[in-house]
């Protein structure tokens, strides 16, 4: 696979459950940065991403692929569902966030993902207006916690 192959396989297997799979395409030391204040590691990573899958019905990323420059890799996405159920986010220190029956929709988020040795080894959100988990949590009502900045 190319690095826009891998990556494109990394979101498919994320939209439709798949995190053993997903687990296989993230290298050792894989990081994200631009959900949250920091970065975070794979694991943490792809267990909120199954607590988001859990708990939003309808959950989409839209994710899209807009080319590559060797092993960068660059996208957009934007996020929407329905919160019917609980999204544990004790992984950032934020307990369990109970369900509000509430729709939300981010706006559209530019990605730049690194792939070195057929793997996924950084993802870097660029910080927009109106998106990542802070626009999430404000949509569904839920006070955040002092370290997230307003965005």
């Amino acid at each position: 696979m190319n690095s826009q192959e891998t990556v494109q396989a990394l979101m498919d297997s994320i939209q439709r459950g798949d995190f053993d799979n997903a687990k296989t395409l993230l290298a050792d030391n894989f990081r994200f940065k631009g959900l949250v204040p920091g970065s975070i590691s794979g694991r943490t990573w792809l267990k909120i991403g199954a607590s988001l899958r859990l708990a939003f019905n309808g959950f989409k990323y839209n994710f899209k692929v807009n080319g590559a420059d060797g092993d960068i890799v660059t996208s957009t996405s934007q996020l929407s569902g329905n919160h019917r159920g609980a999204i544990d986010l004790t992984g950032l220190r934020m307990g369990v966030i109970s369900a509000t029956n509430r729709n939300f929709s981010t706006a559209v988020e530019n990605n730049k993902i690194t792939v070195k040795n057929g793997k996924v080894s950084s993802w870097v959100v660029e910080p927009t207006e109106g998106a990542g988990l802070t626009a999430i949590l404000n949509q569904l009502g839920v006070k955040l916690p002092a370290v997230f900045p307003a965005r």
